[in-house]
């Protein structure tokens, strides 16, 4: 990036900061979320049992970041203030995960645009409605919002496990075979990955108001079993 009073043009100065952001979400880990019939699954590969890269935010509305942990996890706050505020004011149908990514667009954007270090993240904002119908919102490092159908990936070799889902992913998925598929994707063909080594949640109207239900390593290892 360039140095405090030295020129660049404004064209260099923004591809700077999107390498410099691109490198730092390509160090981690990637994280994947599968479309199945009635829900979505939510798969990072993540040894940690208490740095969370998947969360809930509201009722029906969940989130996963890559990249620096303190960042993805600033916006995560924020993301839970929004929400807890906007269904506080109105109602809680009025929270959903398009304004949400919107609110986090614009908070990017700002940063990538103004600050002098762009944030190191890619995020996810996933919702299912009380019918089952998801919507997947990825977000990047500068505010581009993108309306993904059915699968997507944020973070390290986002591009291999995408090809990886293309090739794998079917209308008919069920929850577990929606996980396993996005399980297969981020391991690829020369790894294989163990529920310890794995953060695994999913969005369903079954589980109640709270659609978010976060897998325990026993109930991974039974489904990869």
């Amino acid at each position: 990036m360039a140095m405090p009073g030295m020129y660049v043009s404004p064209e260099q100065l923004m591809q700077d900061r999107a390498d410099y952001a691109r490198k730092g979400i390509s160090r981690g880990r990637s994280l994947a979320a599968v479309e199945y019939r009635g829900g979505i699954a939510l798969v990072a590969e993540n040894a940690s049992s208490t740095l969370r890269k998947v969360s809930e935010i509201y009722d029906r509305i969940a989130f996963g970041g890559v990249g620096r942990y303190n960042e993805f996890d600033q916006l995560r706050i924020a993301g839970v203030r929004h929400a807890e505020l906007k269904g506080y004011q109105y109602s809680r149908e009025d929270v959903d995960a398009r304004s949400l990514a919107n609110q986090y667009a614009q908070m990017l954007g700002q940063i990538f645009t103004h600050e002098m270090k762009p944030m190191e993240v890619e995020i996810v904002v996933a919702e299912i409605d009380s019918s089952g119908t998801p919507e997947l919102y990825r977000i990047q490092y500068d505010g581009t919002v993108v309306d993904e159908q059915h699968w997507c990936c944020i973070g390290g070799d986002a591009d291999a496990v995408l090809g990886r889902l293309n090739d794998g992913w079917s209308a008919d998925l069920d929850r577990d075979d929606a996980v396993r598929l996005a399980v297969s994707a981020l391991a690829g063909p020369e790894r294989s990955l163990a529920a310890e080594d794995l953060e695994v949640a999913v969005l369903s109207p079954g589980s109640g108001r709270r659609c978010f239900k976060r897998l325990e390593d026993n109930e991974t290892e039974t489904l990869l079993a």
